[in-house]
């Protein structure tokens, strides 16, 4: 994901702006560059790299001025180079940063190629940057011209604007992408995210979406909402402690990312979604036309990485209408693999590092793959450097052993994922935009689901005796139950198995009685009369059971049943919100049985060796 910097400030900007991109590192990119505005003159500098190579080109090559705007590029349109590294000109006199994607810059670039404008770069930025010129000749000055532009825009921007006309003036706007604003003392700044901004003040303004805001020196700043009426936002101080180097006010890491899947979730849609469809180029500047050619799937991914990639099978071939098949890492590379024509190679890690998915990549290479997509959290990784293309999960740094937040942001990627295959395959628009709808209401109900932590709790106390314990699930919560039970397993040590629920007559339900509690996950889906069918064995024997339930589904507690109701969520999407009750039932049951849940025996978080 790129990152934005800008200043208008009372000295010179650049080492301002420098550190500013040295802070956004960590949401990866692959160029970066400034423009300050100096003496009525525009100057711009840009690298391809990293923030170093732009630095070591300042040194030669200084920029001075009061008022500036950086960037850090992760492509979308156009391979990683200079020319299409941001800040882009029209002309000499005008400026922009870009973070997202404009979907019908196609078209906008048509209409201004017709009108003589010329284009130096492969980006949809630039089209913005041509867009803002035209309009800004109109004579109305840079604010009304951004609210003219961004009229005629579609797809997802954070957007930030100056002219040599305006010299101590930037625009910024967001829809989608995220946007602050940072209050100095007789200065302003934008920033993607507070991190970027630590360095000069712990002050911020949240931008909603749709709001355009005009910077102007002495540190003034105007925000109008998306019909141009001037609003005020309170004015928040970042609380900037040791940050994710500590657990705050919880008592393990495991519990804080646990709770912070709701933001978590949040920021692996931003910038990724349009009015009514995923946006494709969030895979990369050659995604659409790779997924237009794709015939089938190999997903290949360790332990809850695998996991994930079980439940995107489910999704993939109802909406995709593509074949998948789920492999482990860790055996795919030992047997002889029959590579259909057209089979895109997707990988699945937390850390880019681990050791098995990164040997599965490399061979896969050598294998006659269409081409190879990495999602992951971690920018930079060998696993992101490695394939052809990327998607960052944007979970922030994970610390507990045992993976949440990553494993959800991962099913979040994927569903992205699933969505972009169908849109190039012809999934009808009622369903992407049904689905795009859901997903922009999952961090509701995934915080809804948190606020169940309490129940979650008593139930945990069941557990605390026990040595054994078995899940259920059926269809796409086959592969949850799997995670519940590694989950069960990893922190607390006792032993868990999970099973599709059709399966019990086949075995497991030999080991069914009042010892081996019994979890399974119930949404309301086409499966729910065979899935209670399969619960009434297990009474039957004895067994004790646990059901996280879909509000509206008919099952009652009794003597031996336990149920915990979940609110109501698109059935595609009901994976997601029904792995985070095991989350914490497991936390729960870890904390009662006095184990090191952060980091649980003989586990590693990376696991980079073979």
């Amino acid at each position: 994901m790129c990152g934005i910097v800008g200043a208008v400030a009372q000295r010179n900007v650049q080492g301002i702006l420098l550190e500013g991109l040295k802070r956004l590192e960590y949401r990866g990119y692959d160029s970066a560059g400034m423009a300050v505005l100096s003496s009525g003159r525009l100057q711009r500098c840009r690298a391809l790299g990293k923030v170093a190579a732009l630095e070591a080109r300042l040194e030669s090559e200084p920029l001075e001025g009061s008022c500036g705007i950086a960037h850090t590029r992760w492509a979308t349109h156009g391979k990683p180079s200079e020319a299409n590294a941001h800040p882009h000109h029209s002309g000499e006199r005008l400026a922009v940063v870009h973070n997202g994607i404009i979907e019908n810059h196609e078209t906008l670039r048509d209409d201004l190629r017709d009108i003589g404008y010329e284009f130096e770069s492969q980006t949809d930025t630039e089209v913005v940057a041509h867009l803002m010129d035209r309009e800004y000749r109109k004579g109305d000055g840079l604010l009304v011209a951004a609210r003219r532009v961004l009229a005629k825009l579609e797809g997802a921007y954070a957007l930030a604007v100056m002219h040599a006309d305006e010299p101590d003036v930037i625009i910024g706007a967001r829809k989608g992408s995220p946007l602050v604003v940072g209050v100095g003392i007789d200065e302003a700044f934008l920033g993607s995210d507070p991190l970027a901004l630590l360095q000069v003040t712990d002050r911020f303004i949240y931008l909603q979406e749709g709001d355009v805001v005009r910077l102007s020196k002495g540190g003034v700043i105007e925000v109008f909402d998306d019909n141009g009426q001037p609003v005020e936002y309170t004015v928040h101080t970042f609380e900037h402690g040791d940050g994710v180097a500590s657990k705050g006010d919880y008592r393990h890491f495991m519990l804080k990312e646990i709770f912070e899947q709701p933001a978590v979730i949040a920021a692996a849609l931003e910038g990724r979604l349009g009015e009514h469809s995923v946006l494709v180029e969030s895979f990369g500047p050659e995604a659409e036309a790779l997924f237009a050619r794709v015939q089938q799937i190999h997903i290949v991914a360790c332990g809850t990485s695998f996991h994930a990639g079980m439940v995107a099978r489910y999704w993939l071939e109802r909406y995709a209408g593509v074949p998948v098949q789920v492999e482990v890492a860790s055996e795919y590379r030992y047997r002889a693999v029959v590579v259909p024509e057209n089979t895109l190679f997707v990988t699945l890690s937390q850390s880019g590092e681990t050791a098995d998915t990164l040997a599965a990549l490399r061979f896969a290479h050598e294998q006659g793959y269409l081409g190879s997509l990495a999602i992951c959290n971690v920018p930079g990784s060998s696993l992101v450097r490695e394939s052809d293309l990327t998607l960052m999960t944007q979970a922030g740094p994970e610390i507990g052993v045992a993976s949440t937040k990553a494993f959800t942001t991962q099913l979040v990627g994927l569903m992205l994922l699933t969505l972009a295959l169908g849109r190039v395959r012809g999934l009808s628009n009622d369903t992407q935009t049904e689905l795009v709808s859901a997903l922009r209401g999952l961090p509701r109900l995934v915080s809804q689901v948190l606020a169940l932590d309490g129940g979650i709790e008593a139930l945990s106390m069941a557990f605390a005796e026990k040595q054994h314990a078995l899940f259920l699930g059926r269809g796409a919560h086959f592969p949850i139950a799997l995670e519940g039970a590694l989950k069960l397993k990893e922190i607390s040590y006792i032993h868990a198995e999970a099973y599709p629920a059709g399966e019990l007559k086949h075995g497991p339900l030999a080991l069914v009685d009042s010892d081996m509690p019994v979890i399974s996950v119930a949404p309301n889906n086409e499966l729910l009369g065979k899935l209670k069918s399969n619960l009434q064995e297990v009474r039957a024997r004895g067994g004790e059971l646990f059901v996280f339930a879909d509000e509206s589904v008919g099952l009652d507690e009794e003597e031996g049943v336990r149920v915990l109701r979940l609110p109501h969520i698109h059935d595609a999407l009901a994976p997601i919100l029904y792995t985070i009750p095991l989350q914490l039932l497991s936390y729960h049951v870890a904390v009662l049985k006095g184990t090191d849940v952060d980091q649980p025996r003989n586990l590693a978080k990376s696991v980079t060796v073979e």
